[in-house]
């Protein structure tokens, strides 16, 4: 393996990348060179969950070769690399500083993050990371300690030569977070309008998907139509589903993790229930068809047959270029969610009931979306004024005969 085998200094490399689909790790990459000392023809291989993390692998050790760095360092994983190397990143800080960034290095870095080769992590790759941490609703000063112990790592990787540019010094964050602040207020700002936009959106996506595969454009309408994070969808069993009374009991989700997807509780840590509406019951059906009678088969999943998440989705329709093209270049995969507890308030869903269903600890949470719409004000404000003008009416006067007896 990696640790136990030194790939030489400038040697002529060969590799290849083998698709096993019946194994957990569906990609094996493999490099393969003579060795000058022994003459001996040597490799080294590792299983990847897709074709892209083989290939980073592969390219990973051509440039250790060629950076006279053995594979171990070049494919160490930034948890390892963090957990080795956390006290001279860490250098220099107070105590009182070291603890809210190792909380920050423990709760969100290494879940989201460290699972990932130390050279692999760009720019774009700690951007979306961010960004996801913003959306969760951390603080700001949460979001600074995070934020600033993984620059101090990385740089400590910088100075090992295993990376030559930080690429954790993101820019614009405290925009980003102020962006989020507001959308936390109004949720319901960033709600598709109706459910033309989103049939709409489904097909542009599966349309700019290799392919065209349409489990995209299915997963889109089931997250929006059941207020459900891209995790949860990607977590759902036929098992869960009850064709009966047409109701999703969510029980899990699937995440990153160390070593790739995993599944796990929801993030309320305890099952809901969401009704299945009408408009997406036949594709419901039409999956549990096609998956057979196993109820542990996944509803959805890729068009490999491999799991799904935001990241995936986002990568595998070309998300970014299709909504901004369709004038909604904000709309991110979790704002599927909160389009359909917008419907679900519009459509005069009571709080408590569209609580459970969000599965929210918090009322308040709840309430952001029950403001009413436009028309709905413009409405009661013309019933106000029929109030109104029947207060003001004059009634009638007593009949002339009666005033007089």
């Amino acid at each position: 393996m990696a640790d136990r085998t030194s790939l030489p200094v400038g040697v002529r490399i060969s590799t290849d990348i083998e698709h096993r689909p019946n194994r957990p790790a569906a990609y094996r990459a493999r490099v393969r060179w003579h060795d000058p000392v022994s003459k001996r023809r040597l490799s080294l291989s590792e299983g990847k969950d897709t074709e892209d993390e083989a290939k980073k692998w592969l390219q990973a050790l051509a440039e250790a070769a060629e950076a006279g760095l053995s594979p171990s360092v070049a494919t160490v994983k930034l948890a390892d690399y963090g957990a080795t190397n956390m006290d001279l990143a860490l250098r220099g800080l107070e105590l009182k500083t070291r603890d809210p960034y190792l909380a920050g290095w423990r709760t969100r870095v290494t879940p989201t993050m460290g699972h990932l080769a130390v050279r692999t992590l760009t720019n774009g790759v700690i951007d979306r990371a961010v960004q996801g941490w913003i959306a969760d609703g951390h603080s700001r000063s949460t979001m600074k300690n995070t934020i600033a112990v993984l620059v101090r790592v990385m740089e400590q990787a910088v100075r090992d030569n295993i990376i030559k540019v930080n690429p954790a010094r993101v820019t614009g964050w405290q925009k980003l977070y102020k962006q989020a602040e507001d959308e936390l207020l109004d949720p319901r700002a960033l709600a598709l309008p109706d459910w033309e936009t989103l049939v709409a959106l489904a097909d542009a996506l599966v349309a700019a998907s290799y392919g065209h595969y349409q489990g995209w454009g299915e997963v889109v309408l089931f997250a929006a139509c059941t207020a459900a994070r891209i995790g949860e969808v990607a977590g759902c069993r036929i098992g869960d589903i009850d064709t009966t009374q047409w109701i999703w009991t969510i029980r899990r989700q699937t995440t990153p993790a160390p070593g790739g997807l995993t599944d796990k509780g929801t993030k309320g840590k305890r099952a809901r229930f969401v009704p299945i509406v009408e408009e997406i019951r036949p594709l419901v059906a039409q999956r549990i068809l096609t998956a057979g009678p196993n109820p542990d088969a996944r509803l959805f999943t890729g068009p490999r047959g491999g799991r799904i998440s935001t990241a995936v989705l986002r990568d595998a329709t070309h998300w970014d270029e299709v909504v901004t093209k369709l004038g909604y270049e904000h709309l991110r995969r979790h704002d599927l969610r909160h389009t359909g507890l917008t419907w679900f308030a519009d459509a005069g869903t009571p709080v408590h009931i569209l609580r459970r269903i969000a599965g929210h600890g918090s009322l308040n949470t709840t309430q952001r979306y029950l403001h009413p719409d436009i028309h709905k004000i413009t409405a009661a404000g013309t019933a106000l004024s029929a109030h109104l003008t029947a207060i003001r009416a004059p009634h009638p006067l007593p009949h002339p005969i009666a005033m007089t007896r």
